[in-house]
């Protein structure tokens, strides 16, 4: 997993309520145990027509939006089913850090697993952000993970919450396989220790 230190990316506006995760990545997707090639079916049941063809009212299919790295949307965002391909297809959309006023509690676990930053702000601060990306969809927003900030040149700069563990691993690109081989060393003498005591096993 990459490390997440400071983003500096374009954010797109997606203004919908309690988006679940069927949202993110309809059930016909899911019979991938991969976790890339997702991205291009993210939001497929409001991002294209019946055809296929992407919907050009969506904002994340408007050309201002592309390239964005930092998705500004609703409360609750991730709440149905506790499905992990969601921040899959998610971050292989290309976006690592998801800013709503909340979040489904599984899914926000599982988007640290995975590498994606999401943060939790107050409904004022979301609206903020959501109007920059609208009206200036080209402007940089900073995410820096190590001060818990939100920054936007000198227009504003908003600090967030995060668990310190969480934090740690993400800093360092630690997700489960590597939270576990930072122990491969005690994981090593344990199990030469039990070959000498227990060598029947």
């Amino acid at each position: 997993m990459d490390a997440f230190t400071v983003l500096n990316a374009k954010a797109a506006p997606l203004e919908m309520m309690n988006v679940d995760t069927d949202i993110i990545i309809p059930k016909q997707f899911l019979k991938t145990v991969k976790r890339t090639g997702l991205g291009v079916s993210c939001f497929y049941n409001i991002r294209y027509d019946d055809n296929g063809q992407p919907l050009e009212d969506f904002s994340l299919n408007q050309p201002q939006h592309q390239g964005a790295q930092i998705l500004i949307t609703g409360d609750n965002f991730g709440c149905g089913s506790s499905r992990e391909h969601a921040p899959w297809a998610l971050l292989d959309m290309g976006f690592k850090c998801i800013i709503a006023p909340s979040f489904a509690d599984i899914f926000y676990n599982n988007s640290f697993k995975n590498g994606i930053l999401p943060i939790a702000l107050p409904q004022d601060q979301v609206n903020e952000l959501m109007k920059s990306a609208k009206e200036e969809p080209d402007a940089l927003i900073e995410i820096n993970l190590e001060k818990q900030t939100v920054t936007r040149g000198n227009q504003f700069s908003f600090e967030f919450d995060i668990d310190p563990f969480r934090k740690h691993c993400l800093l360092n690109g630690l997700d489960d396989i590597g939270l576990t081989l930072e122990k491969k060393t005690a994981i090593d003498a344990y199990e030469e220790k039990r070959k000498t005591a227990q060598s029947w096993v």
